[in-house]
């Protein structure tokens, strides 16, 4: 009974010293907390233009080989690596039966994190702003994961996204895989 007395008084005090700043530290700042040891607190994304729409011309393939049907390309032309750490790319996705998916995206290796900006609309030829963008982890589950293949082959190193001229010789030559 005395331990179960001592128990209760211990609980029922608690949130009177939790205001205390010598009990919990200066200010009692839980909620910053998780972020004290997190980088991407500091982060802030930079503001970015849409590129010009995508032309054949510019498209660079990326292959995942017997995964998956599709054919993949990276438009070179839209391709930009920028001082906040993201890696922006229009990609065009055709599937067998001709149909395509295009899309403006960006990739922060620091988080292994992607957003997708636009959508691309190929009866006009041109962007579709997308209203809820928002990062989401890149995802390696799917036979069309594309997004996971760019990250480790092509744009992310353990140290964060690769400079400009070595994301676009790793288009050129294959991935990281394929360099001599």
């Amino acid at each position: 009974m005395h331990r179960a007395l001592s128990l209760f008084l211990a609980l029922f005090c608690l949130p009177a010293h939790a205001a205390d700043p010598l009990v919990w530290g200066e200010g009692n700042k839980w909620g910053d907390f998780e972020y004290a040891f997190d980088d991407t607190a500091k982060w802030q994304e930079l503001q970015h233009q849409l590129p010009p729409y995508p032309k054949p011309e510019n498209f660079i393939p990326i292959t995942l080989g017997a995964r998956s049907s599709n054919q993949f390309f990276v438009d070179y032309a839209s391709l930009s690596a920028s001082e906040d750490g993201v890696v922006r790319y229009s990609m065009v996705v055709k599937s067998p039966s001709g149909a395509e998916t295009i899309s403006f995206e960006g990739m922060r290796c620091t988080t292994g994190e992607r957003k997708l900006y636009a959508f691309g609309r190929k009866d006009g030829g041109e962007w579709a702003r997308n209203r809820y963008a928002k990062w989401e982890p890149i995802q390696g589950r799917s036979l069309n994961d594309f997004r996971r293949e760019l990250f480790y082959h092509y744009f992310c190193t353990v140290e964060g996204a690769v400079r400009l001229p070595n994301i676009q010789h790793n288009l050129k030559s294959g991935g990281f895989y394929n360099q001599n």
